[in-house]
């Protein structure tokens, strides 16, 4: 009697228990309104026996029921709410995430512009027009000015490094046309200075004074090209298809050489009728440098430059020697009434004086030739 109680009380608490999760299974289902999945294959049907309906769709606790009776088998309180699948979970968070964008106010153009300038300049270091005529302008402006100005053989305190450094600089940043417009400016400032110190110079002191003025500014381009080599090759060349050096040359032909050409050669003309008035170093360092700015200028005076330039003259003919000869003679007069004397003649045979200064007037006037 009492084993048949037992079983009847334990079978009421199993059929109760069922009744219960099956009604907690249901409950789940229509709160998430997912319908149920398809049933299983025959082959996995005794693998998913004891699966609940929905039970893809939900994570149900497992509870802890032992058959043995009500006593031990019953669970702590009532079961615990299902909890939603990590598939919802995501798709909530997902709507979650775009309602806060939404209703988050959107980057305005000018603040994004903003931040990509200064991400750029920083990057880049990027050289504003402020940056050059603030900085590196002077830097170049100083070293320009030491370098026209140097007198031969000086040293200069600059760094040539330095110097090309700020010019490839600003060559890369896009400041070639300012920077070729202050070096032409730069320089012809000073040309136009140095042309003014050339009219004030009395005519003893023109000729050196114009030597030296040529010297400086030649030996200064030497230098000066070199360190705008950069600006030259990507700007000068590439756009305006001319030289820097050509064009530095160009500056002293139209500011000085062309200002004083007119007064110059009278006074070279009369130095040559005169020995030794002028250093033959200055005459030639005068007359290549004029031939350099500009060859037209050969024919004010052919005589003088075929002295220092070979092939200005026409080649020498049979029928001119005597008339070289001549030319010979009165020179070596002129040397002798002006104290030079032709050394010691007592070893020289007589008769020989003719014959003497014919070779030798027919070989100088090739060698001019």
């Amino acid at each position: 009697m009492e084993e048949s109680m037992e079983e009847e009380e334990g079978g009421s608490y199993e059929a109760m228990m069922d009744d219960q999760n099956h009604n907690n299974w249901e409950a789940a289902v229509d709160g998430f309104r997912q319908p149920p999945p398809p049933p299983p294959p025959p082959s996995s049907i005794a693998a998913t026996a004891r699966e609940p309906p929905g039970g893809q769709l939900l994570a149900v606790p497992a509870v802890s029921v032992d058959r043995k009776g009500p006593k031990e088998g019953l669970p702590m309180g009532p079961p615990p709410p299902p909890e939603a699948n990590g598939v919802l979970m995501m798709l909530k968070s997902c709507d979650a995430a775009a309602a806060v964008a939404k209703a988050a106010p959107a980057p305005t153009a000018s603040s994004t512009i903003n931040i990509n300038t200064s991400t750029s300049k920083f990057l880049m270091n990027v050289i504003t027009i402020e940056d050059y005529k603030s900085t590196y302008w002077p830097k170049l402006d100083g070293a320009i000015d030491q370098l026209l100005t140097q007198s031969p053989g000086d040293y200069i305190p600059i760094s040539y490094e330095q110097i090309y450094s700020c010019v490839y600089k600003c060559v890369c940043q896009q400041h070639s046309e300012q920077m070729y417009s202050d070096l032409i400016k730069k320089i012809t400032n000073h040309l136009e200075r140095v042309s003014k110190e050339l009219q004030a110079s009395p005519p003893d002191l023109y000729i050196e004074r114009f030597n030296i003025a040529l010297g400086q500014y030649m030996g200064a381009l030497q230098s000066i090209v070199p360190l705008f080599i950069y600006m030259n090759k990507f700007y000068i060349e590439t756009k305006l298809n001319r030289d820097l050096k050509d064009d530095l040359i160009k500056l002293f032909t139209e500011h000085v050489a062309e200002k004083h050409i007119y007064s110059l050669m009278p006074l070279l003309l009369e130095a040559q009728s005169t020995p030794f008035q002028v250093t033959p170093s200055t005459m030639a360092n005068i007359v290549k440098g004029l031939y350099t700015l500009r060859p037209e200028w050969v024919q004010m005076a052919p005589t003088l430059f075929s002295k220092f330039i070979p092939n200005i003259l026409p080649p020498a003919v049979e029928s001119e020697l005597s008339e070289y000869a001549a030319q010979d003679q009165k020179l070596q007069r002129e040397l002798i009434q002006n104290g030079f004397t032709r050394g010691d003649q007592s070893r020289k045979r007589a008769g020989d004086e003719l014959a003497y200064n014919s070779s030798s007037a027919c070989a100088s006037s090739r060698g001019y030739r």
